[in-house]
């Protein structure tokens, strides 16, 4: 018997709840064995406040969903199994077509757990700031440090941020990381 993913959408806020409880469940009715597996598909993400400080914390890539591995035949779960997930306190159902639970493709699986990036390498962390074009900075690292500018462009996946800084009398585009400087209030 195959075992496949499959996506079971939940109550936003609730994944970590249902998670806990089909776990339970499936220990209750001995079916350990036809589901095997439960994953949020999480990500870390990287905020960086003023005065530089970051902070990361794990969010949810898809709130509101849970991914559950269990036995299939063709592609077709169990109504009993289908029926143990269904009923599961939070769960609103399957994702899938005409009602019926539609199995994942180990390639979709991979996407949304992030083990494969877009250049096949690790994944990248993501960053969040609340800095905006045209916000005046003030560069607290580098050799840059203490100079004022303004940011012209602001690139949080990467982490970077483009200031206008004034060198020796001329505006001069400089591009730090989101961590090397701070809004100016």
């Amino acid at each position: 018997m195959a075992k496949r993913w499959y996506v079971v959408h939940t109550y936003s806020g609730y994944e970590n709840k249902v998670k806990t409880d089909l776990e339970h469940r499936i220990e209750t009715y001995g079916v350990e064995d036809k589901i095997v597996d439960i994953q949020i598909p999480t990500e870390e993400v990287t905020e960086i406040k003023d005065g530089g400080k970051r902070e990361t914390k794990e969010s949810k890539v898809f709130p509101g969903y849970v991914l559950v591995r269990m036995e299939c035949i063709g592609g077709v779960v169990d109504d009993n199994l289908w029926q143990i997930v269904r009923n599961t306190p939070g769960v609103t159902g399957f994702v899938g077509i005409d009602g019926k639970p539609t199995p994942l493709r180990r390639d979709e699986y991979n996407k949304i757990m992030r083990r494969v990036s877009p250049r096949g390498g690790a994944p990248v962390a993501k960053h969040t700031t609340n800095l905006e074009a045209g916000m005046a900075v003030h560069v607290v690292s580098g050799p840059l440090a203490d100079f004022d500018g303004q940011v012209s462009e602001v690139n949080a996946e990467s982490g970077k941020v483009k200031v206008m800084l004034t060198i020796f009398g001329r505006d001069t585009p400089v591009e730090l990381t989101l961590d090397q400087v701070v809004a100016v209030v």
